[in-house]
């Protein structure tokens, strides 16, 4: 009976099994229909990439129908309008491949973003569903050589693990076969000084060749994997350099062995692909550790919370849990959603959120935020968001973000090494040209051997997200938090911070030191005009008035940033700034004050205020400043309030300033300096934010401060401020050692190599060893801030 091919999976099948539509023919009503759906997208490209190679069936339609829906159900995320997925891209080895699949992905109609994080292969990409959809979105990943499958925290540790075993497993056969060829080459070096029968070197050489092969085929797997794609894609990368110059010393002493003319590089070839390739495994370790601390944060959306259901108790994940239920927590439990204490008192360890070694005690009525660790006594809350708008979520959701936002050093030396394979291959071809006319055949290979061994575009790509990477780490241990890793490049460039006053300098609690009455007004109703706003001011103002019951205004009317106006029977009620007062036509009376309160258009009393300064501002202000800052105040309170914060720290001030006001004022600056950061709490700095290169928020109110800033300090301390900012100079600085490094070490090194100064075997282990010197020198950013 005749044998056909399916045409999508490309497997023979009996005629008379097979499904005929249009001249085509398929072994199941599966490959029948994605064969369809491939085709009228556009995609029939694949099966000419496919060539020769077949696949598996499909099976049903209803399988690859449920494969997507279970990854739209578990996976893709709405926001906007647009679809949102993370995927583990397998087979990246370089940077010439994240170029391949950003490249590829952007020419899909309807693809919105396509980042991919080097260190981990994790891709974020955001898409039009009403013009792409997921399938096609993977279907494009897999016709370029790659495979892509959704990224769960959970699994993704699994994945690991099976990596390194397979890891180890190539290593062990690799330093096996290596230790034993070692040994029979000191035999053969032996022999070429002194003399040996060509009967025992044939046999030396054949045990070599035995040895070798395993090395090359198995330890070597994945370097052949990711050269295949090189070459299917025409983008040359670090593992077709390898590759090519293993097999081409590979098949040379293949032919010198059988020809008997020559020496033999088997030697060489083994020692290649092991030295790269355990170099290759530190560097994933070395990566690994780098990523711990924001995969820590990632495997807790897997993790489940105790769950109070009428008297009994139940395990529920996290991402199930609904707002209103009542989760209980034990001694040694980490709280995983937001929520309000209900019953029972603890203490709770905060370092994870604000960096605070401090034991925190916190009871009923009291807000608890994820992150929280209660370490004695049981307590029961209810929670108030669920999984994804609490803030360990938002964090972690945070932290995934910025491993995607490449800096723009990054981005450059991304474009250097995508052509930086080709430049070698060309490189070392000419080396062989120059040889073989110099001296002769054997010389000249084994040169461009080395020159394609030696050179390392790995090192050159790995020096930026590995150091990013780290700081981000860094930054998280110690409360700081970046919404893109390309602040970090920004922060270590700005000259300049703009410092909000009040909550983030000085304590956000006023205190009422002064209050001036110049008409009789009932103290009810300043208690019940100032419970009319949530301003500091305002709130100082009904706490002054604490003893007094508050009474019923009517058409209350909140201006922000501004006062408040209200009615109490035929009283026309104002209270709030100066310029408030002046704006409805009230004379102030030449009154420094905070706050102001009018009735029926005449002034009644005024209130001034002050706070205390936050501990040791003055000390971290004094570090910025030898830090070569340029300090400003911005603040809407009083002259005589801000110029004596001012006089304290010895710095330039503006007060009086509404919000828009504020943004102005930084705007100017930034015409001017080379990058202006403003420092507030996420209260009314949005606009002033917006203006500056970088917007920091201090941590009291983080709900506000996560939605507003470009940079979280999840504490309220000034201190990690100043780390911040020297943990970005010295990322920016690491980076630049990286790229300096990877630079000088191409420039020295690949002459030398095309000289004819390093054998193969060196050019391998010093092309390992710059790739390791990168990771761990952007790894010692750890060790400088002991995270």
């Amino acid at each position: 009976m005749a044998k056909i091919k399916c045409e999508h999976c490309r497997l023979s099948f009996d005629s008379e099994a097979m499904i005929s539509e249009n001249g085509k023919f398929f072994c199941c009503n599966g490959c029948k229909n994605v064969y369809g759906v491939l085709n009228s997208s556009g995609f029939s490209e694949f099966y000419q990439r496919l060539g020769k190679n077949s696949l598996s069936p499909v099976k049903s339609d209803d399988s690859v129908k449920q494969s997507i829906a279970s990854l739209y159900a578990d996976f893709v995320k709405s926001e906007n309008g647009l679809n949102h997925i993370d995927l583990i891209i397998e087979g990246i080895h370089c940077s010439a491949c994240i170029w391949l699949n950003e490249k590829a992905l952007f020419e899909l109609e309807g693809v919105i973003e396509a980042n991919i994080n080097a260190v981990t292969n994790k891709a974020h990409i955001v898409w039009d569903e009403e013009v792409v959809n997921l399938a096609t979105i993977l279907e494009r990943i897999n016709a370029i050589g790659y495979r892509a499958y959704a990224y769960d925290a959970n699994l993704d540790d699994a994945r690991m693990s099976a990596k390194r075993r397979e890891f180890y497993a190539k290593i062990l056969v690799g330093i096996f076969c290596v230790m034993n060829i070692m040994w029979i080459a000191i035999a053969q070096y032996w022999g070429y000084f002194n003399g040996m029968d060509a009967k025992v070197r044939d046999i030396l050489n054949f045990a070599e060749f035995i040895l070798a092969s395993p090395v090359l085929f198995y330890t070597g797997s994945a370097f052949f994997s990711g050269a295949r794609i090189a070459i299917k894609n025409k983008t040359p990368n670090m593992d077709l350099l390898v590759i090519a110059g293993a097999s081409l010393a590979y098949i040379y002493s293949v032919y010198a062995m059988f020809s008997r003319v020559g020496e033999v590089y088997f030697d060489s070839v083994a020692m290649i692909i092991t030295f790269v390739f355990v170099g290759k495994f530190l560097e994933v370790l070395s990566k690994k550790q780098a990523s711990d601390s924001i995969d820590k944060l990632n495997l807790l959306s897997a993790s489940e919370v105790c769950v109070k259901v009428g008297e009994n108790l139940q395990q529920k994940n996290a991402r199930d849990v609904g707002v209103g239920e009542t989760i209980v927590l034990k001694a040694g439990d980490k709280a995983l959603l937001d929520g309000l204490i209900t019953k029972g008192e603890a203490s709770f360890d905060m370092q994870s959120l604000t960096g605070e070694s401090l034991p925190v005690t916190l009871g009923e009525g009291m807000a608890i935020k994820s992150g929280a660790i209660c370490l004695d006594a049981n307590v029961q809350y209810q929670s108030t968001q669920n999984f994804e708008n609490s803030l360990l979520n938002k964090i972690a959701k945070m932290l995934e973000n910025a491993l995607l936002q490449k800096p723009k050093i990054e981005q450059i030396a991304n474009e250097i090494s995508s052509y930086f394979s080709f430049f070698i291959l060309s490189i070392a071809g000419l080396a062989f040209l120059w040889h073989f006319y110099d001296s002769n055949f054997v010389n000249a290979i084994v040169i461009a051997i080395s020159v394609i061994v030696i050179a390392c575009p790995c090192a050159l790509a790995l020096a930026t997200p590995v150091s990013t990477l780290s700081a981000l780490g860094v930054g998280l241990k110690n409360g700081v938090i970046y919404k893109s890793s390309k602040l970090i490049e920004t922060l270590a460039k700005c000259d300049t911070i703009v410092f909000d006053k009040t909550g983030t300098l000085s304590e956000a609690k006023l205190s009422v030191d002064k209050f001036i009455k110049f008409e009789n007004l009932d103290e009810k109703i300043y208690r019940s005009l100032a419970l009319c706003s949530k301003h500091p001011v305002s709130e100082a103002v009904a706490e002054f008035f604490k003893d007094f019951d508050a009474v019923e205004l009517k058409n209350t009317k909140e201006i922000a940033a501004k006062g408040v106006k209200a009615e109490f029977g035929a009283e026309i009620l104002l209270g709030g700034s100066a310029k408030f007062m002046q704006e409805n036509g009230i004379d102030t009376k030449g009154q420094d004050g905070n706050y102001f309160v009018a009735k029926n258009g005449v002034l009644c009393g005024v209130f001034v205020m002050s706070s205390k300064l936050r501990r040791g501002v003055s000390e971290n202000i004094a570090k910025l400043k030898k830090m070569s800052y340029k300090i400003y105040i911005l603040s809407g309170d009083t002259k005589s309030n801000t110029k004596a914060v001012a006089d304290v720290l010895d710095t330039e001030f503006k007060a009086q300033c509404l919000p828009d006001e504020k943004a102005m004022f930084i705007k100017e600056l930034t015409q001017n300096k080379k990058g202006v950061i403003f420092v507030g709490d996420g209260i009314n700095d949005a606009i002033a934010m917006s203006y500056a290169q970088v917007g920091i928020c201090m941590g009291s109110g983080a709900d506000v401060s996560l939605e507003q800033s470009d940079v979280v300090l999840l504490n309220d301390e000034l201190a990690s401020l100043v780390l911040n900012l020297k943990l970005a100079r010295a990322t920016f600085g690491k980076i630049k050692q990286n790229l300096i490094f990877s630079l000088c070490y191409n420039l020295i090194t690949i002459p030398l190599a095309v000289c004819g100064y390093v054998i193969p075997l060196f050019a391998a282990l010093s092309m390992s060893l710059s790739s390791l010197v990168v990771v761990l020198n952007s790894l010692s950013l750890k060790l400088k801030f002991k995270a």
